[in-house]
């Protein structure tokens, strides 16, 4: 017997209105996010206390992880950081210090209390999880995190205390999830940073493409926490 098909608590991305919402609620689940990201859906909020537009934008950021670009400068930058890489080691941490990063373009974080708490429990959950940098004698000096999704990453935010913290947590992030399989990297919007990996734009309907081929399941990040 053929198996059940699941459906989604969201409707079709493909009915995204203009701006790319697809659905609005009040709160943020883990069960929300596991469903969302499936889908090619992720939360967006404006403000702590107010509804949650779920999007699915009409354009969307990635980069091929054999695609890859490390910037000549930065390659011989990383040779001089004096940076140790950790994986999963404190996924609270990092949410939180991004949710404190300021933002020019932006008005206070869309990284509210509720997200942190949804993205808290979906790290426990095993799909979302964090990339940190650390100093040699322990503090932490940058990192990301993202949310797994098959062989699709999708980046979420990322902070740093100490100059190039963050680029060296993207850049071995990059290298461990090749080693893992992982195609593409979600990065959702493309910024300054992102495009000189070789992030770029491609529509919605190709991304829900790559989705529908290389989409599943959280892989298993325990083999990186050494």
């Amino acid at each position: 017997m053929p198996s059940a098909v699941v459906r989604s608590m969201f409707p079709p991305p493909e009915n995204a209105d203009a701006n790319g919402v697809v659905a609005i609620s009040r709160q943020i689940t883990c069960a929300m996010l596991a469903d969302a990201y499936t889908h090619g859906i992720f939360p967006w909020p404006f403000a702590e206390n107010e509804v949650v537009p779920w999007m699915c934008p009409p354009a969307r950021g990635i980069i091929e992880v054999d695609k890859f670009h490390i910037p000549e400068s930065l390659v011989r930058e990383m040779k001089k950081f004096p940076f140790i890489l950790k994986v999963d080691h404190d996924f609270n941490a990092v949410i939180n210090a991004c949710a404190r990063v300021s933002r020019p373009e932006q008005e206070g974080t869309w990284i509210t209390s509720q997200v942190i708490a949804a993205y808290n429990e979906f790290h426990r959950a095993g799909f979302a999880h964090s990339f940190e940098t650390y100093t040699p004698d322990g503090v932490l000096a940058g990192g990301l995190y993202g949310v797994s999704v098959g062989k699709i990453f999708c980046g979420e935010s990322m902070f740093y205390h100490i100059s190039g913290a963050s680029k060296f947590a993207f850049v071995k992030m990059a290298e461990m999830l090749d080693t893992m399989g992982v195609k593409i990297i979600d990065t959702q919007m493309v910024t300054g940073a992102t495009a000189a990996f070789g992030a770029h734009e491609i529509p919605a309907e190709e991304y829900l493409k790559l989705l529908g081929r290389y989409g599943g399941g959280p892989l298993d990040f325990s083999v990186l926490r050494g």
